[in-house]
């Protein structure tokens, strides 16, 4: 894997989606692809127009379809399902915890424009309590997109692993942070910049970029992080936590919720049980979203390098 950060935007992930759940379903003949009415979002309408036998149009009944992908995996099938953050979380959480979860069904659930990436569709569609419910799924899994790179890698890997996969990601662009073709171990943090060891920041899905920048803010004025990726929240790379915040002040940075089982809370766990540390975080306070363009919602919710940049200063000073 090769990190090639330039602070450049990368492909749109509805370009990667509309794209790799095709062809994983063309590449598997076990794959079927299941939409709640978005799939002109994602860039599979036309695909699933033609393939009938392997894209299902569910309408806008969310839980519905996580019952009938459910149903499917029970028989064999491995289901790959989309529709908007909130809808992929809480609309249909009962259904895919009981009918997938706790049935040992196994569905890639596919949750788009989580949080400010909602931006005009407003506070109805901005759910930064997604990674908490599905957190709390037992033997779930978790990932906060970074970039395309990634997007596509995980798609992939995540069709024959068995249990309920939680994918959280925009529609639109990201920065581009890793090489095409890389591959990612799940469960493992990614170190995507070490300058030194003043302080740590783990971060996630769009933040891991924010987190980048705010370590080349901090470098001008001497003072060297780490960025970690902690792009599977659950499971938790609990080893990369202990190694690197052990010794140093940590900044956690997500777009959730501050405390409510986000990263921040996995994070905090492993410190307070391993190496208690001086700990801060950038991440949602406890409200709900609201609307408007992207840009004015990462200052709204204070999602941006500089507030990084203010965390990681205050956690030094505790050390």
């Amino acid at each position: 894997m090769k990190i090639i950060y330039n602070g450049e935007n990368d492909r749109a992930f509805k370009e990667v989606l509309g794209a790799t759940i095709p062809r994983l379903c063309e590449e598997d003949k076990d794959v079927a692809y299941l939409d709640a009415d978005l799939m002109s979002c994602i860039g599979t309408a036309k695909w699933a127009k033609d393939h009938p036998d392997r894209a299902i149009n569910c309408g806008i009944a969310e839980a519905n379809m996580m019952g009938i992908a459910s149903g499917m995996s029970a028989v064999g099938w491995k289901p790959i399902v989309h529709t908007f953050g909130p809808f992929a979380s809480r609309r249909c959480y009962d259904q895919i915890y009981l009918a997938g979860g706790y049935a040992g069904n196994s569905v890639t659930v596919i949750g788009s424009d989580p949080g400010v990436c909602a931006a005009f569709n407003g506070g109805t569609h901005m759910p930064f309590e997604d990674m908490a419910l599905y957190r709390a799924m037992p033997g779930s899994y978790v990932f906060d997109i970074t970039d395309a790179a990634m997007l596509e890698d995980l798609l992939e890997q995540c069709k024959d692993i068995h249990g309920i996969k939680y994918i959280r990601v925009p529609r639109k662009t990201n920065k581009k942070m890793y090489e095409a073709g890389s591959h990612f171990e799940i469960g493992k943090g990614i170190v995507t910049k070490e300058l030194g060891s003043d302080a740590v920041v783990f971060a996630c899905g769009i933040m891991t970029a924010m987190a980048m920048a705010a370590a080349d803010m901090l470098a001008k004025e001497g003072i060297k992080i780490t960025v970690v990726d902690m792009f599977t929240v659950k499971p938790l790379d609990e080893e990369i936590v202990e190694k690197y915040a052990k010794s140093t002040g940590a900044v956690v940075t997500a777009e959730n919720h501050n405390r409510i089982g986000g990263l921040t809370s996995a994070v905090e766990d492993v410190l307070a049980r391993k190496c208690p540390t001086p700990l801060d975080y950038v991440a949602v306070e406890d409200e709900f979203g609201e609307v408007g363009p992207q840009d004015y919602l990462e200052q709204r919710f204070k999602l941006t390098p500089e507030h990084i940049v203010e965390k990681v200063k205050a956690v030094i000073t505790r050390k």
